[in-house]
């Protein structure tokens, strides 16, 4: 089983991008599409009931070749090696990019968003999510209080945890993310917040020191060689027991449903005929 569905905010992102799948399936066909950033694969068996073709690419070979392991018997998927800021596809090659917490590790994310919208096809569509810079105090009280305190030139964090764990240097801010996209061509079709005050203090630090001590690549980097006890996903089915990580999700998005704060963001993209 894929343990990462029992944490919150993972179940999170990848219950809108499944959401987004299955509304969007109504009415796009989708022939071929790209997993940017697919990681160790957590997302590739779903995204493939939904188009003809998938890609996953990513930086790092290892997490490529668990994701290859976990996900064989996908006909109708494959992995290759790709950087998300200079893309070797064609252009307008794909109708679909999904890319679920990928932005903030890249050290150009305007430049992203162009190799995305360069190999979207008109009509094409992007799903994405992504960690926010408006978290909740909940989540990381010292680095929030470092955003007040923030000067121009330095570091926007105090300590390399809680929300900017995960080898995040930066989060995205809702509003220059906007403006990238926008700039570039897009429609924003969908901005929604993804977990509020409540799991945002159910995670506090916590999970950034388990990834830290027990995931291989924790720094979500090209290679990483640190010598660790590692653990990966066996598979990339969903434990019965996320059925109870739903229920916390529930109740945390009738507590918290519009609030400015929110641990990430789910943003579905549209690329103009």
């Amino acid at each position: 089983m894929n343990f990462k569905h029992l944490f919150p905010t993972f179940r999170n992102r990848y219950r809108f991008v499944q959401d987004q799948m299955r509304r969007l399936s109504g009415r796009h066909q989708f022939e071929r599409a790209l997993n940017l950033g697919t990681g160790e694969g957590d997302y590739d068996r779903m995204l493939a009931g939904y188009a003809r073709e998938v890609v996953g690419c990513d930086v790092n070979e290892e997490d490529l070749a668990h994701a290859r392991q976990i996900n064989a018997d996908v006909l109708n998927l494959r992995y290759e090696a790709n950087d998300a800021l200079n893309l070797t596809y064609p252009d307008a090659h794909f109708d679909l990019v999904v890319s679920s917490e990928v932005i903030e590790h890249v050290g150009k994310p305007e430049r992203m968003m162009a190799e995305i919208y360069r190999v979207l096809k008109p009509g094409g569509i992007a799903v994405m999510t992504f960690p926010s810079r408006e978290f909740p105090i909940t989540y990381d009280p010292v680095n929030r209080i470092g955003h007040w305190l923030h000067r121009p030139g330095k570091p926007e964090y105090l300590v390399h945890q809680g929300a900017y764990a995960f080898g995040h240097d930066y989060l995205i801010p809702t509003g220059p993310f906007k403006r990238w996209v926008t700039e570039l061509g897009f429609e924003i079709h969908a901005f929604h917040p993804l977990s509020g005050y409540m799991v945002g203090l159910m995670e506090m630090y916590w999970t950034g020191w388990v990834q830290r001590l027990f995931k291989k690549n924790a720094r979500n980097v090209d290679t990483d060689d640190r010598q660790k006890v590692t653990l990966r996903p066996d598979s990339s089915g969903e434990p019965a027991l996320a059925a109870l990580t739903d229920g916390i999700l529930w109740i945390d998005r009738e507590l918290f449903t519009g609030a400015h704060f929110s641990v990430g963001k789910g943003v579905v993209l549209f690329k103009p005929e």
